[in-house]
């Protein structure tokens, strides 16, 4: 069983639920229910959304974004004794530090980065939209450049 929700419709409240043909057969309409299964609007958003990620250039172009996005944080954060690792599939990135993550986390939403904490508290995740542009990868990875100090304290 996998739950999909927000992503699938770009970010509109929406959810949905794939399961095997197996637990699809121990299951019953109604025996399960979602607050945002999706009015038509969502719906019309998440065919949109599939239509759009299901391009080859689309994928291809958010992939080349990631690399170009890690690659990016590696020559601005890789020196830094505080990183031990930068990893990721696409644009979703991890900063494994060598402690905990939060007040890097702090320092960036106050700079107008929004991310996030991941693991046990000591990676940093970055999860942008898709149609972000390499303009604003750039930003992000000034931010947190810049905010890195804080760790030291």
């Amino acid at each position: 069983m996998m739950t999909l929700a927000m992503p699938l419709a770009g970010g509109l409240p929406i959810g949905a639920v794939l399961v095997t043909e197996r637990v699809a057969s121990s299951i019953n309409y109604g025996d399960h229910g979602s607050t945002f299964a999706g009015s038509s609007l969502v719906c019309s958003a998440a065919l949109a959304v599939l239509d759009k990620i299901s391009k080859p250039d689309f994928l291809s172009c958010v992939s080349n974004k990631g690399l170009y996005f890690k690659e990016l944080l590696k020559q601005k954060l890789g020196g830094n004794p505080h990183v031990k690792e930068i990893r990721g599939v696409g644009l979703i990135i991890g900063i494994d530090l060598d402690l905990p993550a939060s007040p890097l986390v702090d320092a960036c939403r106050n700079s107008g980065l929004l991310v996030l904490t991941a693991g046990k508290g000591n990676v940093v995740r970055l999860v942008p939209p898709l149609i972000i542009t390499e303009k604003e990868l750039e930003q992000a990875a000034d931010i947190l450049y810049q905010t890195l100090p804080v760790l030291d304290k």
